[in-house]
């Protein structure tokens, strides 16, 4: 028989020896004996470990992950085919038929029409910039521009708005605007193609035929000059033509790489020929122009196009459109969405970690930069600071 007011409790050992002498302690001391009984045998590292280190690793992840892709790349993704680089020959003195014979094409007896197409949002400097270095070659300018962006949110017409700026085209232009379809939650690349079959419609109403020259690239993929010259004089170049430009960001001060390869040359096939802004051949003309990205006046002007262009998921955090932020950026080389170079292999995102390095050169740019040095100073080296209007 048990005496009245026992209680049986099992003998234990160690911490949750005296556990059920609730009697003889305190509720407190009862509490914590629970507790420490509850967690005997259990690894406080690992308990640390679920309590700080996970949320820091995920935290870690959220922030940094796309880095983490990107510099493992190279595991998943392997490099695109190489293209066939052709050699480009260009001296000011030598005449345009020893250039055809160097590249192994015949001189024309004419030169062929030029157009230039081109898809507008809000690069009023690098229009002129560009329109004034393909004038003397270009027979016709089109331009297509609409009141939406690819991502969806309505935009001015800044072309139409300031078309007296560009009265030195005006004789040969072809100009259309085409409303947007503000598709809420729709990939930007839907949009984008959507405006590029529509510049497809408005070179017909310019009058493009069989073998005229047609230039495909965005407003900030300007060839050289005298790279479209040769090709409307030549003979025998190839029916499509990948042009490869210098790659600057931000400015003609930080040059990144030659890889930019997506402006291209086509010989106008009715039918045939569509307009586009991916690979198309494997042949590259070396040295042939200049990628200027994101090289705008204006803070504001950058924020829109963060928001605006294809790649809008880039923008992680809201603090990546901070006008001092940008700023800081700029000045630095840096990326603006923080990410990693987008290379193939891990000796070239390594060789391009960190700020791209400056450079002091302005040989070789687009002449009317050089002629306009004073209206586009934000453009050469040595100034980054930024308007912010």
């Amino acid at each position: 028989m048990e005496a009245a007011g026992y209680h049986n409790c099992k003998k234990t050992d160690g911490i949750c020896e005296g556990v059920c002498d609730g009697e003889h302690g305190s509720k407190a001391v009862l509490s914590m004996s629970r507790l420490k009984c509850a967690l005997r045998g259990f690894d406080l590292r690992a308990l640390l470990f679920l309590l700080i280190g996970v949320p820091v690793i995920i935290f870690v992840i959220y922030v940094h992950g796309q880095k983490v892709t990107y510099f493992l790349r190279p595991i998943w993704e392997k490099p695109p085919k190489p293209f066939k680089v052709l050699p480009h020959y260009y001296h000011e003195n030598v005449s345009m038929a020893n250039l055809c014979k160097l590249h192994g094409w015949k001189v024309r007896e004419a030169p062929r029409r030029v157009f230039d197409a081109v898809l507008f949002s809000n690069e009023l400097d690098i229009l002129d910039i560009r329109w004034n270095e393909l004038s003397p070659y270009v027979s016709e300018f089109v331009l297509l521009e609409s009141n939406s962006t690819f991502t969806g949110l309505p935009k001015d017409l800044h072309f139409k708005e300031n078309r007296k700026k560009f009265e030195f085209a005006e004789s040969r232009l072809t100009y259309g605007m085409i409303g947007g379809r503000f598709v809420k939650g729709e990939n930007p690349f839907v949009e984008e193609s959507y405006q590029r079959v529509a510049l497809d419609q408005l070179l017909k109403i310019a009058g493009i035929t069989d073998d005229d020259l047609l230039i495909m690239s965005d407003v900030d993929e300007i060839p050289s000059g005298h790279t479209i010259n040769l090709l409307r004089w030549c003979d025998d170049i190839p029916e499509v033509l990948h042009l490869q430009l210098r790659n600057y960001l931000y400015s003609f001060q930080f040059f990144l790489d030659d890889k930019s390869w997506r402006a291209s040359v086509h010989r106008y096939r009715a039918g045939k020929t569509r307009y586009a802004h991916f690979r198309q051949t494997d042949e590259l003309l070396a040295d042939s122009g200049w990628h200027c990205s994101f090289c705008f006046r204006y803070i504001n002007d950058f924020i829109f196009k963060m928001n605006a262009y294809s790649h809008v998921d880039r923008i992680r955090f809201k603090y990546f459109l901070n006008p001092e932020r940008i700023q800081h950026v700029i000045c630095q080389g840096a990326d603006l969405f923080d990410m990693l170079p987008e290379e193939y292999t891990f000796q070239e995102i390594i060789a391009k970690l960190g700020p791209i390095p400056s450079t002091y050169s302005a040989v070789h740019l687009p002449a009317w930069l050089l002629e306009k040095a004073e209206q586009y100073k934000y453009l050469l080296p040595g100034n980054c600071m930024r308007e912010s209007g």
